[in-house]
């Protein structure tokens, strides 16, 4: 199985790596762009590439197909839908889908979960519409499912609320690292009970008053499971441009980050791993796209190694 940094819940929490990633092109026409950027995200070392999951969009790539496609076609980098859109992939297929391509693939899959957010769109697909409650209720329901139809044993029978399996055979794979990208209160503190890491919503950073008022949920409800808070990695999707120049500042007045140079990104980038808790970060461009070639080769070969190496040295210090 794959021994990096992503899919690894059972390493212990002071020896994983801190991870680098980059949004990657979904649309239907961006196929050879898709492919030429994953791959050279895998070549210049990245953990992981992200594709969003819309399946009421004609125009996009189904995600699983696709992540399918790209793993098939790298070697080192891992896959994840940011995130899955559970309602319209029942859980007991999810997690057959999910522990093949981590078979397939020696373990570059993470599985990006989410309760459901355009309800408008996915009732569009003959999903029954749930309210929020019970969203968040099949969302922790359905990670507890995959987790139980992972990882080999005896058939598997489970009759909750929202799935019921009867006899069903778990894959002989563990199930893939679990990272959410919980909002509410509900669904963070599910999060916190039963996930492996949880990125942010709405390109929430780790000085965002988003931020600062979910995570204490998640520490909660971890600590009350009896779980280890810091086992809950924190995974930022971060849009920004890295720049020739250093900027003046590298957050507009309202605390948003903007970006700056290669040695701005690399001091805050450091900074939120060793002061406030950043497991990962997930580079988009300012408008929530794919980086350009420019850009995901500074970030790739300049920023992921700098933040990598002076945190390292930190915790040989330590």
């Amino acid at each position: 199985m794959l021994d990096h940094a992503l899919a690894s819940p059972s390493v212990p929490v002071s020896r994983r790596p801190v991870v680098f990633g980059s949004g990657a092109p979904g649309g239907v026409e961006d196929t050879a762009e898709l492919l030429r950027t994953v791959q050279r995200a895998d070549r210049d070392g990245l953990d992981h590439f992200s594709l969003s999951d819309h399946p009421y969009l004609g125009d996009r790539l189904d995600a699983y197909a696709a992540l399918g496609f790209l793993l098939g076609a790298t070697r080192h980098i891992a896959g994840f839908a940011n995130v899955t859109n559970l309602p319209s992939r029942p859980a007991p297929v999810l997690a057959r889908t999910v522990t093949s391509l981590s078979a397939l693939t020696g373990g570059r899959v993470v599985l990006g979960m989410g309760a459901g957010g355009l309800w408008d769109r996915i009732a569009d697909l003959g999903v029954p519409r749930l309210p929020p409650a019970a969203a968040v209720d099949a969302f922790e329901e359905a990670i507890t499912l995959i987790r139980r139809l992972s990882g080999g044993g005896d058939p598997v029978t489970f009759h909750g609320r929202h799935y019921r399996v009867d006899g069903i055979a778990p894959a002989p794979v563990p199930a893939p690292p679990v990272w959410t990208g919980s909002v509410g209160p509900r669904s963070l503190a599910a999060t916190g009970r039963v996930a492996d890491g949880w990125v942010p919503g709405h390109a929430a950073d780790w000085l965002s008053e988003r931020y600062r008022t979910s995570r204490p949920v998640i520490d909660e409800a971890a600590a009350a499971a009896g779980r280890d808070p810091r086992a809950i990695r924190t995974i930022f999707n971060f849009p920004g441009r890295i720049t020739d120049r250093p900027l003046p500042a590298p957050r507009d007045r309202d605390g948003r980050w903007l970006g700056g140079s290669v040695a701005q990104w690399t001091d805050k980038l450091t900074d939120a791993v060793q002061n406030h808790g950043a497991c990962g970060f997930t580079l988009f461009a300012p408008d929530h796209g794919t980086p350009d070639p420019t850009t995901l080769s500074h970030w790739a070969r300049d920023i992921a190694p700098a933040v990598r190496e002076v945190v390292a040295k930190e915790e040989l210090t330590a």
